[in-house]
């Protein structure tokens, strides 16, 4: 089945900032760059469901847990054996949004790969290392990785700062975050943060990691591309961002389990996103692989 890409019915005629290509605006945009549209939340809603459908078609929720388990084991095993991880424990769940984008590479490949009537079989989402973009991906991977390290580091620093140290135990990291008034304030700063290390990622990442899984383009054009479209989408970025955050959440309470059925659906969903977000290439054939067979 061929690659056809429909318009989004919603999807008003694409923009770019800084049109005429001017200084400063010349320096960032690329007048050869993909076309990017405005979407309306509508849009969102609808990327969700059909991320939601993608995974009801290819179920991974078994390979995720097998991944999330042994991050419970390890975060359990250094908290029972008083490594002083406590203060870092939140941090670690919230960093799943920074992560997120680099890791659901194999869910973009297999949303393109249901979308072009190609096989859908679970082992298929390793295709994505045959794609042209792969060395841009593993770069923008090693990117986000050295945003998740600094922001444990952060973090960590934060927690110090405002705290006075490392818990004693358990029940003093509780009581110290919900009962003081220093953990009020470690909530709203720690929180604040998060956001400004979220918003990054989330601004570069939507539309670049699976543009880079997609088609032949460089980083930058990948990275300009999505930065473009959050600027002219402000409204359903800011609602989808709402969603991945809310998602993070509700898998992560019951012990991170929830996550493999979570990132899943999210993963589809920002591959659906991207489709409405960009324009495809007009007349040009889908870049395939030696295994891409039907």
């Amino acid at each position: 089945m061929a690659n056809t890409v429909s318009r989004s019915p919603t999807a008003r005629p694409h923009a770019y900032p800084g049109r005429d290509f001017r200084w400063p605006a010349s320096v960032i945009w690329r007048d050869t760059d993909p076309a990017v549209r405005r979407i309306t939340t509508a849009d969102v809603w609808k990327s969700l469901a059909e991320g939601y459908d993608d995974f009801l078609a290819m179920p991974t929720h078994l390979v995720f847990a097998g991944l999330i388990y042994p991050v419970i084991g390890i975060i359990l095993a250094r908290i029972l054996f008083g490594y002083g991880l406590l203060s870092l424990v939140y941090p670690m769940v919230a960093g799943f949004a920074l992560l997120g984008p680099f890791f659901a590479v194999g869910l973009y490949e297999l949303s393109r790969r249901r979308e072009e009537g190609l096989d859908t079989s679970a082992i298929r989402a390793f295709s994505v290392i045959h794609r042209p973009g792969m060395g841009g991906i593993f770069v923008l991977g090693l990117v986000l990785a050295a945003i998740f390290v600094a922001w444990l580091y952060a973090a960590n620093l934060m927690y110090t700062q405002i705290m006075g140290g490392e818990p004693a135990s358990v029940s003093d990291f509780i009581h110290d975050v919900f009962r003081t008034g220093k953990g009020t304030e470690l909530a709203i700063a720690g929180n604040l943060l998060g956001f400004m290390f979220a918003l990054f990622v989330l601004v570069t990442s939507v539309v670049s990691f699976p543009m880079l899984v997609d088609r032949h383009v460089s980083i930058g054009t990948a990275v300009r591309t999505s930065v473009r479209a959050s600027i002219e989408n402000p409204g359903p970025i800011a609602l989808w961002g709402l969603i991945v955050a809310a998602g993070l959440l509700l898998g992560a309470i019951p012990l991170l389990v929830g996550l493999a059925i979570t990132l899943p659906i999210l993963g589809h969903a920002t591959w659906h996103l991207y489709r409405k977000l960009v324009e495809p290439p007009e007349q040009a054939a889908p870049i395939r692989d030696s295994d891409d067979t039907g």
